[in-house]
């Protein structure tokens, strides 16, 4: 039953950032809203490239860690995602970038992030636990 949350859990993160990525893929300006970049000249190019790829990686390899057991391993690819943009963003506090709550709220998702996808690997990446008396096939 946990494997099964997880799974969802881990599908609707991934529909999420899914949504996310393709919507600055077709329209690299909802970055400037969504994260408050300005996006403007050639720089538009970079934006729509870089952080589209950033996203519909992440929830691309999140959907095959969930929705294909052989691969969890896929889960470990947006959590070091996530966490390199966390430990950069921790960079730059200590090196005295300006944070406002929309930084502390971006590194609060990277860090549940992180969190969901390694845990679900952890767990998703056990044996399924037989009984005893082997009467019961378990999914995993």
């Amino acid at each position: 039953m946990v494997n099964w949350v997880l799974r969802g859990a881990v599908l609707l993160w991934a529909l999420f950032f899914f949504i996310v990525g393709a919507r600055g893929l077709f329209d690299p300006a909802s970055y400037g809203e969504t994260f408050g970049i300005l996006v403007e000249g050639a720089a538009t190019n970079t934006i729509r490239a870089d952080l589209s790829a950033f996203f519909l990686v992440a929830a691309g390899a999140a959907a095959i860690g969930a929705l294909v057991p052989g691969w969890v391993r896929a889960l470990l690819v947006p959590a070091a995602l996530y966490g390199t943009a966390l430990a950069g963003r921790l960079f730059g506090a200590a090196s005295g970038d300006p944070v406002n709550s929309g930084i502390v709220q971006a590194m609060i998702i990277e860090a549940l992030t992180v969190l969901l996808m390694v845990g679900s690997w952890w767990v998703l990446s056990r044996p399924a636990e037989v009984p005893a008396d082997g009467s019961a096939d378990m999914v995993h």
